[in-house]
This record gives structure tokens, C-alpha cells and sequence, in this order.
């Protein structure tokens, strides 16, 4: 070390450049989920610009650790959206319909698709490949009606019942971070059902970067909701746990549709406890 040189600083300098690019790696990963995850507005891309070529198509990778706070960010907007519709005097179910609403266009439906999809797969296919084929089908059969009916239906009665505002706002952020944080486990250790899907192309994400995902989830639900949050978290970890073996079963492993599918259970089953237990 060179007689002038501040060994202080030079240590607050390394710091100072740890944490660029520590803070710059989060931007990437951010980046890449909001691309996978929602229908991100350009201005955002635009902002992003230079993460490009590394938030492009492919293995979604560590970014998987920015889901939590990608769905975050989606339930605080429909959050806040049902927030200004209850204080003009908007009944609660109108409010919880256009919140619903606007969460399914912040994603451009992405996981209501997977559900309706992964319905009709497994309950009118009677071989593997059968299941696949309808499941791959664009259009929407009768259990895929259902199953958005009963799911949608469900979410809107909760918000309905929970009653305080705060409690909605709460629950839809913390909701939408849990459930997104519980599709990575699944692309990590289920194997994709088909080599040319959506679950296959993002490729296997490592594992710490799913175990960061899954604490930024439980504790922002711990922080926000307290232990009420910690248990909704849980049930809905149960929920997405179910899916995959009912995954595993139907089809012998994860596709886009069933990943989108266990985003929309856990999302409703967090919803359900914290309404049951509040």
C-alpha cells in the first residue's frame, strides 16, 4: 500500500463498488423478471436499456430472485387502484373486480392463461400426451371456464370480506410477491414436462437465487401482516407443493401453464388464509 493511501478509504471504496454492483446485478435481474413476468411498458425497457441483451429470451437464471418483488409491485398497483375506488364510494366488489382486472392486465393474463390451460389439460385429457396436446391448444375448454370462474370468483370474495383497507392492500402486495416466489421451486426441482415449452426454455434457475426469492416473500409478509402473513405464506407454499406432485402425476413435471397455474393457487390460497385468520 502506497505511504498515502487512507486504508479506510480505500476499504469505503471497494465497499462503494460492491454495492454498485450488487445494486446493478438487482437492476438486471429485476429487469429480466418484469419482462418474463409482466407487459412491461417500454419506458421501463427504455430505462433498462443497457440490461438488454442480458435480460433477453432464454434461461431466466438469478432473476428468479426478483419475482417476489416483481409481484410486489403488481398487487401494490392493483392495490392502490381498489384503495382510490373504495374511497370515492365504489362498493367493495366493484372495487375488488377492477383491481382483479388490472393485476390480469399488468400480466397480460399470463397466469390466469396457465390456469385455464393447465384445467383443461388435466381434467380432459385422458393419456400424458393427451393432457399436453389440450393443454398446448389455444383455445378454452369448459374446465378451464370453470377453474377461472371458481378462482376469480374466489379472490373477489376475499377481498370483499376482508374489509380493511389496509388489510386489501397488504394482502394483494403481499400475495403477489408470495405466489411468485413459489413458481421458481417448481422450475427448479420439477423437471419440464415438454422439451420445447415455456418451463423448459427458462431453463433451471440456482438455488439460492430460488431460496432468496422465497425469504424476500415470507418476510415482506412477516413485516406487513405479522404472523397472520407468515401463515398465509406457508398454506400457500402447501399450495404450491400440491400442484407440483399433482404436476408430476398428470403430466411428469412443469410446463409455463402449470407454473402460471400454482401462481394463481398460492396467490388465492394466501388470500384465503389471511382472510380465515385475521
Amino acid at each position: 500500500m502506497a505511504p498515502d493511501q487512507d486504508p479506510i478509504e480505500d476499504r469505503a471504496a471497494r465497499f462503494a463498488r460492491g454495492v454498485e454492483r450488487a445494486t446493478r446485478a438487482w437492476l438486471v435481474d429485476l429487469s429480466a423478471a418484469s419482462r418474463l413476468l409482466t407487459r412491461m411498458p417500454p419506458l421501463l425497457r427504455r430505462r433498462f436499456g443497457a440490461a438488454e441483451a442480458v435480460a433477453a429470451p432464454g434461461p431466466i437464471g438469478r432473476a428468479v430472485r426478483a419475482f417476489p418483488v416483481v409481484g410486489a409491485g403488481v398487487g401494490l398497483a392493483a392495490g392502490i387502484v381498489y384503495l382510490i375506488l373504495h374511497a370515492i364510494g365504489l362498493p367493495a366488489a366493484i372495487a375488488g373486480v377492477v383491481a382483479i382486472a388490472i393485476s390480469a392486465l399488468l400480466t397480460g393474463a399470463l397466469h390466469e392463461d396457465g390456469l385455464a390451460d393447465t384445467a383443461d389439460g388435466f381434467g380432459g385429457g385422458a393419456t400424458r400426451e393427451r393432457k399436453l396436446e389440450l393443454m398446448h391448444d389455444s383455445r378454452i375448454g369448459a374446465y378451464g371456464v370453470l377453474a377461472l370462474l371458481l378462482v376469480l370468483g374466489a379472490k373477489l370474495g376475499t377481498l370483499v370480506d376482508l374489509e380493511s383497507i389496509g388489510l386489501v392492500l397488504a394482502g394483494m402486495v403481499c400475495a403477489g410477491a408470495s405466489s411468485r416466489a413459489l413458481m421458481p421451486p417448481l422450475m427448479r426441482w420439477l423437471e419440464p414436462a415438454r422439451p420445447d415449452g415455456l418451463g423448459a426454455s427458462a431453463g433451471r434457475p440456482p438455488a439460492d437465487a430460488v431460496l432468496t426469492g422465497l425469504a424476500l416473500a415470507a418476510v415482506l409478509s412477516l413485516l406487513l401482516l405479522s404472523w397472520s402473513g407468515l401463515v398465509a405464506f406457508l398454506i400457500a407454499a402447501l399450495g404450491a407443493l400440491g400442484m407440483a406432485l399433482l404436476a408430476r402425476r398428470q403430466i411428469g413435471g412443469q410446463t409455463g401453464d402449470v407454473l402460471g397455474a400454482t401462481q394463481q393457487v398460492a396467490e388465492l390460497l394466501f388470500l384465503l388464509s389471511l382472510a380465515a385468520i385475521r
